[in-house]
């Protein structure tokens, strides 16, 4: 029932959003074409802000990946995710998950190629992939462009929320598959 409803609503999301969002604002009369163009432009300018900040991050993120400390960080962790039930091939997806974007969606299709789209571990994977974000480049890329430089708690909240994501999407992927 839960899966049926689940696969419903994946179904309808985009094709509804796609209508709707539109077609509210035609209801409202704002002229769409006109805004996204407007928002296009202002999108163009940001990247163009941010591209020093962006080279940082993929920098730091190739050196960490390439001097093995990924590998180092996993083989320590081993040990407790084995005996917390968290499976130990998806603790590099979970790290890497938070640094960059194109270096996690590479771990997970590799882990998609290696134990199938349809095993619990490639399901897994997927779904860490989809529910968390890529923490540091997010906060690097928006807090640089803005000239943040005290970021508080948000770096703390926001590993939280990865490390809840990581945890949830394995108890879910296991209750479900």
């Amino acid at each position: 029932m839960i899966r049926a409803a689940l696969n419903a609503i994946s179904l309808w999301a985009i094709p509804v959003l796609l209508v709707g969002i539109p077609l509210v604002g035609m209801i409202r009369k704002i002229k769409v074409y006109d805004v996204f163009i407007e928002g296009a432009k202002e999108g163009f300018q940001v990247a163009v802000r941010i591209i020093p900040f962006l080279v940082g991050i993929l920098v730091a993120i190739g050196m960490f990946r390439a001097s093995g400390a990924m590998d180092m960080l996993t083989n320590a962790l081993r040990p407790l995710t084995t005996a917390t039930g968290f499976p130990a091939d998806l603790v590099p997806l979970a790290i890497l998950r938070t640094l960059s974007g194109s270096g996690s969606l590479a771990f997970t299709t590799d882990l998609v190629k290696r134990f199938g789209p349809d095993s619990v571990i490639g399901r897994t994977a997927a779904t860490m992939y989809g529910s968390s974000e890529t923490t540091f480049y997010v906060l690097a890329v928006y807090f640089g462009s803005v000239g943040v430089k005290r970021t508080r708690h948000a770096i703390p909240a926001a590993l939280t929320g990865d490390l809840v994501a990581a945890i949830a999407a394995v108890a879910v992927c296991a209750w479900m598959f």
